[in-house]
């Protein structure tokens, strides 16, 4: 990869990066070898511009938002880690729609609707991804998910040319979007809400937070729920029905206050939790008959 000459790309536009990256600090999991180069475009423009680079020039390259359901290798990413933080604006654009950039968090959103008396997002207050991941994953909890609240998106396509979707073209289904099959890479986001009381909003995504606080293992670095829920079943209940909660390998472990959980307790590596996520699903399909699947993203050098 010739460094020489993204340096010079990033530079002419302005644009924040910066080499061998640890990936570890830009992970809720705080796991993670290094990315080659890390750049932060702050818009569409120098988005396009780098992607439009990377792909002339056969650079590979992986979009990040918060890293909030990623799991990194210990080797790294080869080339350009592209994250999406700075394009991160909030704005109003009717009576109950808000625009947010892909980049921006899906709590900041939360926050500014609230600040504007719209309802419809509450149930997200407190989930630590950017709101163009919780779109890619349909990101929910709580009885409520993305596909309740999202009207329209923009993204780039494959040739950079910028798409607009309403809701039903997202192809919304359980932690899943057209975003996940066509290598699209969302920019920004309308959100369709209501408007209610504004005391009412903030006292319901208050409720919301209590509960993650007592259910979830908060103080811990992790992805939120390793598992999809399996069909018929909870995977926390499973994994604890099989007696795996507090069962570690290295420092990454299954929480003793919630067992869909696998928690970083200060130093796990990668493999760490790798081989520990195969210890329960082997576990629970030996015991309980089930496959699970995870909802965390591996991404990385093997």
């Amino acid at each position: 990869m010739a460094i020489p000459d993204l340096e010079v790309l990033f530079k002419q536009h302005k644009i924040e990066y910066c080499l061998n990256e640890a990936m570890s600090g830009h992970t809720s999991f705080k796991i993670g070898g290094k990315a080659d180069v890390f750049v932060r475009p702050k818009n569409e423009e120098q988005l396009s511009a780098i992607l439009l680079f990377l792909r002339q020039n056969k650079v590979p390259y992986y979009v990040v938002g918060n890293g909030s359901n990623l799991l990194v290798s210990d080797k790294g990413i080869e080339g350009v880690v592209i994250s999406t933080l700075k394009m991160n604006q909030i704005s109003l654009i009717s009576d109950t729609e808000i625009f947010a950039e892909a980049g921006a968090s899906l709590t900041a959103v939360c926050l500014f609707a609230q600040k504007n008396s719209l309802s419809g997002l509450e149930f997200a207050y407190g989930i630590p991804g950017s709101v163009g991941g919780a779109l890619y994953m349909n990101a929910g909890a709580y009885g409520g998910e993305m596909s309740q609240v999202v009207a329209e998106a923009s993204s780039l396509d494959n040739s950079l040319n910028t798409v607009k979707r309403t809701n039903e073209q997202m192809a919304l289904g359980y932690r899943e979007s057209t975003y996940r099959q066509n290598g699209e890479i969302i920019t920004g986001i309308t959100f369709s809400l209501k408007k209610g009381d504004k005391e009412k909003i903030a006292s319901e995504m208050e409720l919301y937070m209590s509960k993650r606080k007592a259910s979830q293992p908060l103080d811990f670095g992790s992805a939120g729920s390793t598992f999809k829920r399996p069909t018929g079943y909870y995977a926390a209940a499973l994994i604890d029905e099989c007696g795996l909660k507090g069962l570690a390998v290295g420092d990454a472990m299954v929480s003793e206050k919630h067992a869909g959980f696998v928690i970083n307790k200060g130093n796990a590596s990668c493999r760490d939790v790798q081989n520990l996520i195969e210890q329960i699903q082997t576990e629970v399909e030996k015991k309980r008959g089930v496959r699970l699947e995870t909802e965390v993203i591996f991404t990385g050098r093997k």
